[in-house]
């Protein structure tokens, strides 16, 4: 593994750790655009990782950097449910020099406060037709105590994404998931003002919300959401 020296002051990974529901959804909806040589950008604790690949086809190698040497050395032991190999890098994609063919920013552009130079260098980094896809949370209104906490400096709607879009990209996908994490978020922000959720609250969404969200984003169009995702070919 090779080596960085920043520290993540965050603690959603482990919150976030067992929403296996959630993880499976999302990465069902971008899979088809995960193949070849893939770079997961941020990739915290790897515990993204397995539902990534495991719905993408083609996948000759993975690669995974993480700028948090802590965060990063947990990689491996979260692959095992996977069983395959990733490259682990602790740095930033300033220590990578390879293309790739699809690259992914899974809930961690709004951690970088210039995300535009991030993309920028994201996209001199993919192949000819390579696939760039971000998630990110959605809609301002949303920013809370939490946001703040974990380091967000911005949730997103379609405009603000594009607005941080390197040219050149051909857009290929836009959409909201997760209408009823939405409502969930909304009710927090305005009435329960909780400044973090409990683990038995990320249990009740991941199990309970999510099965009806694969229901109502379908029903919505995907036209709003808890989360944006953005797929961009080179």
């Amino acid at each position: 593994m090779e080596k960085g020296n920043f520290e993540y002051m965050g603690n959603e990974l482990s919150l976030f750790k067992d929403a296996r529901n959630w993880k499976s959804y999302f990465s069902s909806k971008i899979g088809k655009y995960i193949a070849g040589d893939v770079l997961e950008v941020g990739a915290g604790i790897g515990v993204n990782t397995e539902f990534l690949v495991l719905s993408g086809s083609s996948i000759k190698t993975v690669t995974l950097v993480e700028p948090d040497p802590v965060q990063a050395n947990q990689i491996p032991g979260n692959l095992s449910a996977w069983g395959g190999e990733a490259r682990v890098v602790a740095g930033t994609i300033a220590n990578l020099m390879e293309e790739f063919d699809s690259i992914l920013y899974i809930d961690v552009i709004e951690h970088i406060e210039d995300a535009t130079a991030e993309l920028q260098r994201a996209k001199e980094m993919l192949k000819p037709g390579g696939f760039l896809i971000v998630l990110v949370p959605a809609f301002a209104f949303l920013y809370s105590p939490f946001d703040a906490q974990i380091g967000h400096f911005r949730r997103y709607n379609r405009k603000l994404l594009r607005s941080e879009l390197p040219q050149g990209l051909i857009r290929k996908e836009e959409f909201y998931l997760d209408s009823m994490g939405f409502f969930a978020s909304l009710a927090n922000r305005f009435l329960l003002k909780q400044s973090a959720p409990t683990k038995a609250n990320i249990q009740f969404w991941d199990k309970g919300l999510i099965p009806l969200s694969k229901v109502t984003d379908v029903l919505t169009f995907n036209q709003f959401g808890k989360s944006l995702v953005g797929v961009y070919q080179n």
